[in-house]
């Protein structure tokens, strides 16, 4: 059976809207995240109950293979667990306690800008248009007024800000890792091991800040729900599906969709934190949607 044209337009479509899905789900998980620590958890503590759970449950689906077939690859999985889980999650979340969340949100959106610098000098065959460049400008336009939200507030903290730089480059790294790795190993394998890295360079944190969250609660409801959540979906499903859809679109156009992240974000504090939405925010919604199309239209 032949492959048309046709066949290959809707499939590439179908890792466009899963990747929007699962950047809706990373934008949730902030409001889960702040919820988390408003109850006393501390940043750490929430990345390595989450990446727990999460490998718990990717174990069942890959357990056979332990190691990469060279420790070269098995010392690249070792470093998207560092720039996809501990290091990119600590410093994000970090970067909170020292500087506006703002700020955080509109920095980490520069992840786009910064994994097509590094594309184009490791991976040539990603290919750069004028559609893509202009569209991601676009769109980190469109993420500025939503983060503002109708509040011109400029405050500079250097070491907030310089966190939140952090994360972005580390999470663009991580982006070009699996892009090399997913040729050679399956996603759930590959998963797996992020998982099981991300809780591994995590714990000598414990040792500067204990752990102080009382274990008892972690039965109550509303934290173990949030933990699930962190767990389950926005780790465990989504982690394994955008390796996929990395793999798929390329890593510039998939990465294009994360300037979606503030809109979901923006969207769900309004459902659940009862926080007020400005014309301004509205306006900044639009020129995402319009910039996220125009970059990804030739995809």
């Amino acid at each position: 059976m032949s492959i048309t044209h046709s066949d290959t337009v809707r499939g590439q479509w179908a890792f466009h809207l899963t990747a929007i899905l699962i950047v809706g789900i990373w934008g949730l998980t902030f409001i889960s995240t702040k919820l988390l620590i408003g109850c006393g958890m501390t940043p750490q503590e929430i990345f390595l109950l989450r990446f727990s759970v999460a490998y718990i449950g990717i174990w069942f689906l890959s357990h056979r293979k332990w190691w990469a077939d060279t420790w070269r690859d098995e010392f690249w999985l070792l470093l998207g667990g560092v720039t996809g889980g501990s290091f990119y999650f600590l410093t994000e979340n970090t970067a909170l306690e020292y500087t506006l969340a703002t700020n955080v949100s509109f920095l980490v959106c520069t992840t786009l800008l910064l994994t097509t610098l590094l594309s184009g000098v490791f991976f040539r065959k990603e290919k750069v248009t004028r559609a893509l460049v202009v569209g991601s400008l676009t769109a980190l336009a469109g993420v500025a007024l939503v983060v503002c939200n109708g509040h011109f507030v400029l405050r500079l903290s250097p070491a907030g800000d310089l966190l939140s730089l952090l994360a972005s480059l580390s999470w663009a790294f991580y982006s070009l890792i699996m892009r090399r790795m997913s040729d050679r190993y399956e996603v759930t394998f590959i998963t797996r091991k992020i998982f099981f890295y991300g809780i591994l360079t995590i714990l000598p944190v414990f040792l500067v800040r204990p752990w102080q969250f009382e274990v008892s609660r972690l039965l109550d409801l509303s934290v173990l729900g949030h933990l699930l959540f962190l767990g389950v979906l926005a780790s465990l499903v989504c982690f394994a599906v955008w390796n996929v859809v990395l793999k798929r679109l390329g890593t510039v156009r998939a990465s294009n969709y994360i300037y979606l992240n503030p809109v979901f974000t923006l969207a769900g504090s309004a459902l659940v934190l009862g926080e007020r939405l400005t014309p301004m925010a509205w306006a900044g919604v639009l020129l995402i949607l319009g910039g996220v199309y125009g970059a990804g239209r030739k995809a």
